[in-house]
């Protein structure tokens, strides 16, 4: 098996806390139109648009307010009142400007692997969100290389690891999102390690994979240093 040569790193609910936050705004949503539809129907109608979304907007807080703002219209027939509109701007607003928090063991796997192995940091989302969460993390110096992109597949894992490093067959990703940060690496030749988060996105769910000999399971990004020593 090819020596591990880079090591990819996801950023929202693998580095650093951010689905927290979109379940608060979607309580805040339900409680703006709590008098045009009930929180479980809103949810799945939510749901429903940010699914028809991901294609025209993709991922983000910016796609996520334009997803509640066409909810809102839907659920009142196009009469949503100005407070409920104001409030979700309002509240998309203070997500693009929340503090980061750090997860367990980010810090630590990010530290005591700099300097040996090339480390990338590679993340869908807003441009200037994703940079001004990692600017405020302190950790962007640690990073031989940060990719911010519409979508994570095979494709785009073969890409940046023949970019930045010596291909897929040498690197390993590792991430909360099976479907985003662990099947895709696979499939490119590399190893995926699963970071699970208690909070995911219904639309990040997937299956782990039948063949294991590259799928790898840790419980925090602390566990990530001794996973690798022993593959490599």
């Amino acid at each position: 098996m090819p020596t591990i040569t880079t090591i990819g790193f996801d950023a929202d609910d693998t580095l650093w806390h951010n689905e927290r936050f979109f379940k608060m705004t979607e309580g805040r949503f339900a409680e703006l139109l709590a008098d045009h539809a009930p929180p479980d129907h809103l949810a799945e109608r939510l749901l429903e648009a940010e699914r028809r979304n991901l294609g025209r907007y993709g991922f983000g807080i910016k796609g996520f307010m334009l997803s509640m703002i066409e909810t809102a219209l839907d659920v009142t027939d196009n009469r949503a009142p100005g407070h409920v509109m104001r409030g979700i701007i309002e509240a998309g607003q203070e997500m693009l400007s929340h503090p980061i928090e750090l997860l367990p063991g980010a810090e630590h796997a990010v530290e005591a692997l700099h300097g040996r192995y090339r480390l990338l940091l590679i993340t869908k989302g807003d441009l200037l969100d994703q940079e001004r969460k990692l600017a405020q993390s302190g950790m962007g110096d640690w990073f031989d290389g940060v990719e911010i992109v519409s979508d994570k597949r095979p494709e785009t894992y073969a890409r940046i690891f023949a970019t930045h490093a010596d291909g897929a067959e040498q690197g390993l990703m590792a991430g909360n999102s099976m479907k985003s940060d662990v099947l895709p690496m696979i499939d490119a030749g590399g190893h995926g390690v699963f970071v699970p988060h208690g909070l995911a996105w219904e639309i990040e769910h997937a299956d782990p994979p039948q063949e294991r000999s590259r799928y790898h399971e840790i419980a925090d990004l602390g566990h990530l240093p001794d996973l690798i020593a022993g593959l490599t």
